[in-house]
């Protein structure tokens, strides 16, 4: 009897330390808001972000479920515009990786804001955890812009009280190695890089839904 009691102690231990959705055997469920970057332009469907990710978190334990809502060409007013029926009921966590997009084609800082502004305001409303994924603009508008462009991540962070990965390209933005031809779209391995370093971002930010969940 006692050593039952022992036993059942130390299994209780053991499932309170494991990562969200390890322990119910219900899979998280994640939605990757994004555009190309994540949709896996010019790759093939197992070597997107979402694939990859989902498999980095199986091989640790974690059961994820991951939708890939990248779509090409998007910008934060389109993320913003979709959000409903790309992110359904059910969600536990969101991905945030928008922004690209309006920096390439320079538009104004202040729309992008307002529109990640919005997404993040309609995902805490519902009660969905979110990591932001950063983005640094492109030298060619010039350093006011840039300055504008990359204060929206960590101001938004800040006030919305969200985990920040800093620059989604981090490790692969300028490598040509690890980018397609297009010099901007990771390679299957660039995609490897990203997910590595972002990893530790993602499981924090499943320990927060578990520890919330209680």
């Amino acid at each position: 009897m006692f050593l039952s009691a022992c036993l059942g102690l130390v299994m209780i231990a053991l499932m309170s330390s494991l990562p969200a959705g390890a322990q119910t055997g219900k899979p998280v469920r994640i939605v990757v808001l994004g555009d190309s970057l994540t949709a896996g332009l010019g790759l093939p469907a197992q070597s997107t972000f979402p694939v990859k990710l989902q498999s980095s978190l199986k091989n640790k334990g974690i059961d994820a479920e991951i939708s890939n809502a990248g779509v090409s060409g998007d910008t934060s007013s389109g993320g913003r515009d979709r959000l409903d029926w790309s992110v359904p009921d059910g969600t536990d966590a969101v991905i945030l990786e928008l922004g690209a997009n309006d920096a390439l084609r320079g538009i104004d800082p202040k729309l992008t804001r307002d529109a990640l502004e919005d997404i993040l305001k309609r995902l805490k409303a519902r009660n969905i955890a979110v990591l932001l994924c950063g983005m640094l603009a492109p030298p060619n508008y010039g350093a006011d812009y840039a300055a504008r462009f990359n204060a929206i991540y960590p101001e938004l962070a800040k006030q919305y009280g969200v985990p920040l990965y800093p620059f989604f390209l981090d490790g692969v933005a300028a490598e040509a190695t690890l980018n397609q031809a297009d010099g901007m779209h990771p390679t299957a391995q660039g995609v490897d890089v990203i997910v590595s370093r972002i990893l530790p971002s993602v499981e924090a930010l499943l320990a927060t839904i578990k520890a919330k969940d209680g």
